[in-house]
């Protein structure tokens, strides 16, 4: 009798472990998996090997119902369906997407950068010595460091000598700044202080117009001609804050050499722009930059582009430049793979194995941002960030984000033409 208690006892804590197991499974699947997916035509659904979405019916783009069994045929459109752990426990209802196999052409090739900012940024602040003392009169009218000036006195500012001049030939009257502050627009007025050393007025602050540096191409779509590269935004080096962009273009570019990332100091890519352009800079985006293409450069690779459920933990390579202007494929492992929208940019951590590439870089350094990760002969991603203490570490974003923002661009250039 005692045997058969302690046998019920075991069983029913077994089971309880294990439904607590599940519903700990199920609850960390609701909260890190997204809501959307796109599948091409022909795939089921799976997220790793616990998570799949039975196939559903297409919604067509003319609204009539086909069935799931039509996917198969290369039916495009999109259905509801349960997301399920092993097949069996419902984790939520997801909306998938089903679309032709993206093809793009990968790159992996270093290119400049040119970008000119929407208005002037603000990146620091300097009290004027006058006769009464120091004063700093942008500050003591509430503006900060971080903020862009749109326009004084209602006249738009494009470059730091447009700033400086109007603010010089002020003669001691009130200039009007119009400020642009996390997304919201205000003006701030104040009297320009008068130097005790020199001549003009000073507003006490230090402002940029315009950045350029080295990132690598990651692809770009024939039909259209849209690139993207870098595959994290440009941001001030000073402020952090992503730069709002006016215009720019990006032109070809040389690696001439390399300082190796060290445990607590990245390393970069030191390269040099070169004669010409490849194309236009038209947006500074969360996950990189885009354009639209005049020159097409002459390397790269067509290949299938990945959904971000199809990239797996485990052994990939990355494509890149260290030299020179030719890319070469190096050997990475991909370590965790996150699908939050929080991630953006951090959607993969990966580690560089490859020997060679260690021996040139000690890892991922600075400039190696875009650089296409490929695995199972598709794109699925690029790198983004080192892990500073640990460099031969770092992450990455997923082909399909890129993709969507890239497709974007190509819709808004297209509505251009028409209108």
């Amino acid at each position: 009798m005692n045997v058969m208690k302690a046998l019920w006892r075991w069983l029913y804590g077994t089971l309880a472990a294990i439904c607590v197991l599940v519903l700990g499974a199920v609850v960390y699947c609701h909260v890190t998996l997204p809501d959307t997916f796109t599948v091409t035509a022909g795939e089921a659904l799976s997220v790793g090997d616990w998570v799949s979405v039975p196939a559903g019916v297409v919604k067509a783009d003319s609204g009539d119902e086909q069935t799931a069994a039509k996917i198969t045929a290369g039916a495009s459109g999109e259905y509801a369906a349960p997301m399920r752990l092993f097949g069996i426990f419902p984790i939520k209802q997801v909306t998938v997407s089903v679309a032709d196999t993206p093809v793009v052409t990968v790159c992996g090739v270093p290119f400049g950068i040119k970008l000119y900012t929407d208005g002037v940024l603000i990146v620091g602040m300097s009290d004027v010595n006058t006769a009464a003392g120091s004063a700093n009169p942008a500050a003591a009218a509430g503006v900060r460091i971080g903020d862009t000036i749109l326009s004084i006195d209602g006249k738009t500012v494009m470059t730091n000598e447009e700033v400086a001049a109007i603010i010089n030939a002020s003669n001691g009257h009130a200039v009007t700044l119009r400020i642009r502050r996390d997304g919201v627009e205000f003006d701030a007025s104040f009297i320009p202080a008068r130097p005790t050393s020199g001549e003009g007025y000073r507003a006490g602050l230090w402002v940029r117009d315009s950045t350029a540096g080295v990132g690598i191409l990651t692809f770009y779509d024939d039909k259209s001609g849209v690139y993207a590269g870098l595959g994290h935004p440009v941001c001030d080096a000073d402020t952090g804050q992503i730069l709002t962009l006016s215009g720019g273009e990006i032109v070809p570019a040389r690696i001439l050499d390399v300082k190796k990332s060290q445990k607590g100091a990245p390393g970069e890519l030191c390269g040099a722009f070169e004669d010409g352009t490849l194309g236009a800079l038209e947006l500074n985006a969360a996950n990189g930059l885009y354009g639209t293409l005049t020159i097409f450069p002459p390397e790269g690779v067509r290949m299938p582009l990945a959904m971000k459920q199809d990239v797996s933990e485990g052994a990939a390579q990355v494509l890149t430049t260290v030299d020179g202007v030719t890319p070469a494929l190096y050997d990475i492992m991909i370590e965790h793979v996150r699908y939050t929208a929080a991630n953006d940019t951090r959607s993969m951590v990966i580690k560089v194995t490859d020997e060679e590439l260690l021996s040139l870089t000690g890892g991922i350094v600075q400039g190696m941002s875009g650089s296409p990760i490929i695995q199972n002969g598709k794109l699925i991603g690029a790198v983004t960030h080192v892990l500073v203490n640990d460099p031969t570490r770092g992450y990455a974003v997923f082909a399909e984000t890129m993709l969507e923002t890239a497709q974007s661009v190509a819709e808004n250039n297209s509505l251009k033409e028409v209108s």
